[in-house]
């Protein structure tokens, strides 16, 4: 009964303060509105592919290699590359840079002398995966020959029929996250991983304002002041980044999926590693010292962990640090559990979660323990 009114007392008091309260649920609001407007482009696939021309000049002696390539030319022609072959006294090089062609190919029986386009890159780079199979696999043949023909007609007959070897399955290409999707889940976790400003003051608040003696004077444990204050943190923390999530999911129309259970839990446990956090920090660093790692923490692990802006292509250092960021764990979860409903990454960041918070826990728990007042 006493955790209970402890923590009832604690949400209240987080009400009452309505600048803080204001700052919790306007400050994200603001930042998705902003963020999501200014990058929305950053987020829409606005490049359409031109189609593939590829233009060729066969110099092959080999009659397999001929009769190999034709083949290997209606297959292509079969997912839409139009190759043509290049008429005497062409030159395959120019018709490339005059923009005719995307790429132009040599077939020789040495190799594939190939020309792509430094306009058109990623239809050039089709082509040149194209035509590497195409070596690849001639090159395998060609080497079968000398030990075992009959391997050397399977490998040659499959060119055109890769299902025997290679097993597909396609992900919904429009299920992915827009401007006002993305910064709505990235928001959210900065916001949650923020509860660690509040729990920094639960208890150096009593100290300033000397409130601490009268405290440990109550006929109260200290674990039930402790439990209390925790609780009632967590709670009101957890209400803040739910009214965001509601607010995004329905003035915005932001995807959060169906999974809404685990939604819940991944920002839960979220909020609960912050919050040991705040308390570890509060208890181990002197005031001004709590208050500056604090601030320089939530920044860092802000940036680095993507509420700003993608990280997923960070190298070196700054790829080392966005692996250490509470908020690059719950949002790898969520766009895992949101856009391919996997739920394994979002247990893996809960009980991550939970064992970092409950590590700190009981580190403050045996800090308590060795205090006279909190």
């Amino acid at each position: 009964m006493n955790i209970w009114n402890i923590a009832v007392k604690e949400i209240k008091s987080n009400l009452r303060n309505r600048r803080t309260f204001i700052f919790m649920l306007a400050m994200p609001i603001v930042l998705i509105l902003i963020l999501g407007a200014a990058l929305s482009n950053a987020f829409a696939p606005g490049y359409t592919m031109r189609d593939l021309h590829l233009l060729y000049k066969s110099n092959a002696i080999d009659p397999q290699l001929t009769t190999y390539w034709h083949g290997f030319i209606e297959e292509i022609s079969k997912e839409g590359v139009k190759a043509v072959e290049a008429e005497q006294g062409m030159n395959g090089q120019d018709e490339v840079q005059n923009d005719r062609y995307t790429a132009y190919a040599e077939i020789t029986s040495s190799g594939i002398k190939f020309y792509g386009s430094s306009k058109d890159t990623i239809e050039s780079n089709i082509l040149q995966g194209m035509l590497t199979v195409f070596a690849d696999r001639y090159a395998l043949a060609s080497a079968a020959y000398q030990v075992e023909p009959a391997i050397a007609q399977e490998i040659v007959k499959s060119a055109g029929q890769s299902s025997d070897f290679i097993r597909e399955s396609s992900l919904d290409p429009t299920k992915r996250p827009g401007s006002i999707d993305y910064y709505a889940i990235a928001m959210t976790t900065m916001i949650a991983l923020y509860s660690i400003i509040s729990a920094s003051y639960l208890f150096r608040g009593e100290r300033t304002r000397n409130t601490a003696i009268r405290l440990m004077a109550a006929p109260v444990s200290k674990g039930a002041i402790f439990a209390g204050k925790v609780i009632g943190c967590t709670v009101i923390n957890l209400i803040c980044v739910l009214l965001v999530v509601l607010f995004s999911k329905y003035a915005l129309h932001a995807d959060w999926g169906d999974h809404y259970g685990m939604v819940v839990l991944v920002l839960l446990t979220e909020v609960l590693v912050a919050v040991s956090l705040g308390l570890g920090v509060s208890f181990l660093a002197k005031a001004e010292g709590s208050r500056l790692i604090v601030m320089i923490f939530t920044q860092v692990a802000s940036f680095v962990g993507g509420a700003y802006f993608p990280v997923d292509d960070a190298t070196g250092v700054l790829g080392f640090l966005t692996y250490l960021s509470p908020i690059r764990w719950a949002n790898t979860a969520l766009m895992q559990l949101i856009y391919a409903d996997n739920s394994s990454a979002a247990w893996s960041t809960i009980g991550l979660n939970v064992g970092i918070a409950a590590l700190v826990l009981i580190a403050a728990v045996i800090s308590i323990r060795k205090r006279e007042a909190f």
